[in-house]
């Protein structure tokens, strides 16, 4: 028996990530149903159903997925050294800007729609995580002796918060992005990312 995965399972995870793009490129997750992501991948709704639930399910796996691609990316930078850690902290940064920019219609119209906060939420959640990961192997003297909860909490929000500006005003550049946030990140991460 092979451990290959089935090229019909692989296939119809492509066409529905794909469908899933479009659709939520043109207007918000809230609004697309479940039926019109199975049309347009050309699967039936029962297989959506089976295995995202629901098509905000889908885009948050979509861009948590291409987020996690960065996170490798930092991982190989660090175990490749040959980088500072402000230089790292830069890149990584400069890798969310991408994410962010390759599926910023998807970001702006999540924003924009009250009733689309999942997808704003699910990338303040991923933040949480990378930060639990932060400061799991932070050494830094001045790591603060409190709650690792709120500080992964403080810190991913307001970089959630950096992100939404940057999206709200397009006179803010990925540069400007990218030194705010390294300007405000806390000398004490860098020893841990």
């Amino acid at each position: 028996m092979t451990d290959r995965p089935d090229p019909r399972v692989t296939r119809t995870a492509r066409v529905l990530e794909q469908a899933i793009v479009e659709l939520a490129s043109q207007r918000p997750v809230s609004q697309i149903t479940v039926a019109e992501l199975a049309h347009r991948a050309g699967v039936t709704r029962a297989t959506v159903y089976n295995r995202y639930g629901s098509p905000l399910n889908l885009v948050i796996q979509v861009l948590d997925t291409d987020l996690q691609r960065g996170h490798r990316q930092e991982e190989q930078r660090r175990a490749t050294g040959g980088y500072t850690t402000t230089e790292n902290l830069r890149f990584a940064i400069g890798e969310v800007a991408d994410h962010i920019t390759r599926f910023k219609a998807i970001y702006q119209l999540a924003l924009h729609d009250p009733a689309d906060n999942g997808v704003y939420e699910a990338l303040i959640r991923h933040f949480i995580d990378y930060s639990h990961v932060v400061l799991a192997r932070c050494t830094h003297p001045d790591l603060p002796d409190t709650n690792h909860q709120v500080i992964a909490q403080f810190v991913s929000h307001g970089f959630a918060g950096a992100i939404k500006a940057w999206l709200d005003d397009d006179s803010i550049t990925k540069h400007d992005l990218v030194e705010a946030a390294v300007a405000c990140t806390p000398t004490w991460w860098t020893s841990g990312t």
